[in-house]
């Protein structure tokens, strides 16, 4: 058990302060970086800070639905969702460097959070658990949908990983149906959407 705690525990650490590890090269690498007024670039970045803090979120949340999942094969569909994230963190982590930004002050405060969500979704048993997955994959698809909508028209380099970053969270949630997911309650998608709301307001500018 405190083995299993101090591996835990060093996933934290990685997941905040490290730059997180990458099999795929940096989406939109080779699009020249556009011209853009300070305030555009600073628009732009503070989305990509809103992006980089959902996938620490994401990161804690799986940690937490893996860590307290009854199923082997649920257990590891999460894992694995989690390790393509990580790349999801470089890239983010990368492009908000770029436009000369920061990350948000409060990833340690929203980690600790979405990884005690986690442990609670995955004591609700696996079809719940899956569910929470497929769940908050929909809602970053659409999150992101929202974050291309937004961003300069001519800020490719950000748009490109913002694109291939909802690819992969679409497939994530089709992994997770495929499992059997289970519908979530209306009142529990809505308060999904809620906290999602408070985190996304607060990381744009903090």
């Amino acid at each position: 058990m405190i083995d299993k705690f101090i591996t835990e525990f060093d996933k934290g650490l990685r997941t905040l302060f490290a730059l997180a590890p990458t099999v795929r090269a940096l989406p939109g690498a080779n699009i020249p970086d556009a011209e853009m007024s300070d305030a555009e670039r600073s628009h732009a970045a503070s989305l990509m800070r809103v992006n980089h803090c959902g996938e620490i979120c994401a990161q804690a949340l799986y940690q937490g639905q893996a860590w307290t999942s009854r199923s082997p094969e649920t257990r590891q569909a999460l894992r694995n969702a989690a390790f393509e994230e990580t790349e999801h963190l470089n890239w983010t982590e990368q492009r908000i460097t770029e436009l000369g930004s920061r990350k948000s002050l409060l990833n340690p405060l929203w980690y600790a959070g979405a990884l005690a969500l986690g442990v609670i979704a995955g004591k609700l048993g696996d079809d719940l658990n899956l569910g929470f997955l497929a769940e908050t994959e929909h809602q970053v698809e659409k999150h992101l949908e929202s974050h291309l909508q937004q961003l300069p028209l001519q800020d490719r380099r950000s748009r490109t990983i913002l694109e291939q970053m909802k690819q992969d969270e679409i497939r994530h949630a089709e992994t997770a149906t495929r499992l059997g997911a289970r519908e979530l309650p209306p009142l529990m998608k809505l308060a999904m959407k809620l906290s999602s709301r408070v985190l996304t307001q607060t990381a744009y500018y903090i």
